[in-house]
């Protein structure tokens, strides 16, 4: 392999790469990225055997070939470099790496000795989305999610497609959002529903890898799901086993319902929560004249603190209702509305957060038991 490539450009893919390099293995060769010329563009990949991830970048193609390097090394070579432009070449398993004023060479592995990462069989069977719509999306769900050992199945995110509709599910038992996605707003030549459930790693760098400027395609098999764009591929392993059925613990109608403002519900936690106790609970109460919601919380070793939001109460008043703060401030971040409703079923049952406009999106929080 023989190529002349910008550092910029070089750059890039490794940082997209980065995320599947696994430090911690006990393989050495994980520990490495992956470099190999293709269709005359340079292709950065890394895996830790669970997820693969790969990036085309441009460059001027001298000699075809592979071959993987250190991760580490070669990235912080290429950081610290004050040249735009780096000549690679391999020889006997090492990359030379020269600019006007440096030179390097670094030992690697074969490329033949890489883990492959696999491909997805699913001939021309696409889903295509806006990818800042389907970041937008699934970023609203993934707080509710947490790497469980005792349930890995609620580990990741539920990619439930229903032909017309497509639901992105998480829950960590304690919270739950669901988005629903109309076919409108994707296209799709898969004329089966399915599940799966996408780890919440995957689901992580999905947000963090792909750009807003290109088409996000997705394509699955039996065990794994692919995205992918014109530039960035990230194949994934999907979790065994079944999702909960969460259809089930959705309220269906509410004893109390409240309309607020969300900006001020948010400034009001960040406050209030300052005197939360060890399990960051804040309580809540409605005022006699149903205008006006208290977010209370007291600690015995700093004191107690209220503050009153203006709001609009339908149904019954409720007094002292424990949530945790942290929990609730991340399902108002995710409702894009200015006002929102909170919808309540006393103290041990859950409750609501979602937009007066859109119906799309809920999300669900149980109150905290004393």
């Amino acid at each position: 392999m023989k190529l002349i490539i910008l550092k910029n450009n070089l750059k890039d893919g490794l940082i997209v790469a980065e995320r599947g390099i696994n430090e911690s293995t006990n393989l050495p060769i994980l520990k490495n990225v992956l470099l190999k010329t293709f269709n005359n563009k340079v292709q950065i990949s890394a895996t830790n055997l669970e997820l693969g991830i790969s990036k085309l970048v441009s460059g001027k193609i001298i000699e075809e070939g592979g071959l993987t390097v250190p991760f580490q090394t070669f990235y912080s070579i290429v950081n610290n470099i004050n040249s735009d432009k780096i000549n690679l070449e391999t020889k006997n398993n090492n990359i030379i790496f020269k600019t006007d004023n440096y030179e390097a060479k670094l030992q690697g592995l074969s490329e033949d000795d890489y883990p492959i990462i696999p491909k997805i069989d699913s001939g021309d069977k696409l889903i295509e989305f806006d990818t800042e719509f389907f970041k937008t999306a699934l970023g609203q769900v993934i707080t509710s999610a947490q790497i469980s050992e005792i349930r890995p199945e609620i580990s990741g995110v539920l990619f439930d497609y229903q032909i017309t509709t497509i639901k992105l599910v998480a829950t960590d038992s304690f919270r739950l959002a669901e988005k629903t996605i109309y076919n409108t707003q994707y296209t799709s030549n898969i004329d089966k529903g399915f599940k799966v459930i996408i780890p919440l790693k995957t689901a992580q760098e999905i947000l963090r890898v792909f750009d807003n400027n290109q088409t996000l395609k997705i394509s699955r098999d039996e065990n794994q799901i692919l995205f992918k764009n014109n530039e960035v591929e990230l194949i994934s392993r999907v979790i065994d086993g079944t999702y909960p059925d969460y259809e089930q613990i959705i309220p269906k109608s509410f004893e109390s319902e409240l309309v607020v403002e969300k900006d001020h519900f948010v400034n009001a936690l960040r406050l209030v929560s300052n005197f939360s106790g060890k399990v960051n609970d804040i309580r809540l109460k409605t005022q006699d004249t149903q205008k006006v919601l208290e977010v209370y919380s007291n600690n015995q070793f700093l004191g107690e603190n209220n503050y009153l939001i203006p709001s609009k109460l339908s149904g019954n008043s409720f007094n002292d209702i424990s949530f945790n703060w942290r929990y609730l401030l991340d399902g108002l971040k995710t409702v894009n509305s200015n006002n929102l409703i909170f919808a309540l079923n006393g103290g041990n049952r859950p409750a609501i957060l979602k937009s007066p406009e859109d119906k799309s999106y809920f999300y669900i929080l149980m109150p905290i038991k004393f």
